[in-house]
């Protein structure tokens, strides 16, 4: 049988490269800042307008698809995952990179069918790296077939995670004092390039070994998830139970044994759900 989504795909393929085309036209001239639910949650003009040239070229081609947006959901619109196709975006991955010119930036769209993903589209853009995976069909980028690092012994792993938006005093000490627990059994190390996306596709391709976030958004996990179990890693909560896209938290890592390890050693930070108002 043909696949469903495939042509699907192929589209957004398309389309984050051209929202990329804006995105790094962009990065040469002035950009202008807003803030959003903290003073380190940034949004500025080209976010809105790629978010809203992604869902209106999409909305043309797919009328009776649903979207979930970053931009549109700040804007008021509810974050409801039902079981239609759904276009979960994120116009650009990075928005505080994207503010300094720090580059690492990603357009990030998820297609998410029966509440499943079936296919993630990540595009680094200023490093012009196109990560796609399909569900069944293997991860890649540019081409090239990616695989997890496969690494179960956490003293010899790389991971990457964010510090994050949140600048509550006791938010900032739970997620320090994971990053120190983390470093002291010891691990190799801990990094990040400010986009929850392009980490993920780091994990993706055996870069990194695992990433681990709390306080992210589905539309920063849709696209890259389904990257990261096609290159054979593995999705997991924080608590080490059952990912849940709209948990606003992830393991994302090269084996079950290392997601496992990682989410015995560190402290839930509570933060409200996607999906409750």
């Amino acid at each position: 049988m043909a696949d469903p989504w495939q042509e699907c795909m192929e589209y957004a393929v398309t389309l984050a490269r051209q929202a990329g085309e804006v995105v790094r036209e962009a990065l040469k001239t002035e950009v202008n800042v807003m803030i959003k639910s903290s003073p380190a949650d940034l949004v500025t003009v080209t976010d809105q307008k790629v978010e809203k040239m992604l869902i209106s070229l999409i909305k043309e081609k797919y009328p009776s698809h649903s979207f979930i947006g970053e931009e549109s959901v700040a804007a008021g619109e509810k974050s409801v995952l039902t079981d239609n196709p759904t276009w979960i975006i994120d116009p650009i991955d990075g928005t505080t990179n994207f503010v300094h010119r720090f580059p690492f930036v990603a357009v990030s769209i998820g297609f998410v069918v029966n509440k499943k993903i079936e296919f993630g589209v990540v595009y680094s853009c200023v490093e012009d790296k196109m990560y796609t995976g399909r569900r069944g069909k293997g991860a890649f980028c540019n081409g090239q077939k990616l695989h997890v690092s496969q690494q179960e012994d956490i003293t010899k792993s790389l991971l990457v995670t964010e510090l994050g938006s949140c600048r509550t005093p006791e938010t900032v000490r739970t997620i320090l004092s994971n990053m120190e627990k983390l470093l002291c059994i010891p691990i190799h190390g801990i990094r990040g390039v400010g986009t929850a996306a392009v980490n993920m596709c780091l994990v993706a391709s055996g870069a990194a070994d695992a990433y681990y976030e709390m306080g992210i958004h589905c539309w920063d996990m849709a696209g890259a998830g389904i990257i990261v179990t096609e290159a054979g890693g593995v999705l997991m909560d924080v608590t080490g139970g059952a990912f849940d896209l709209m948990s606003r938290r992830i393991i994302a890592a090269s084996s079950k044994t290392l997601a496992e390890r990682i989410a015995r050693e560190i402290q839930v930070v509570p933060f409200q759900r996607d999906d409750e108002d």
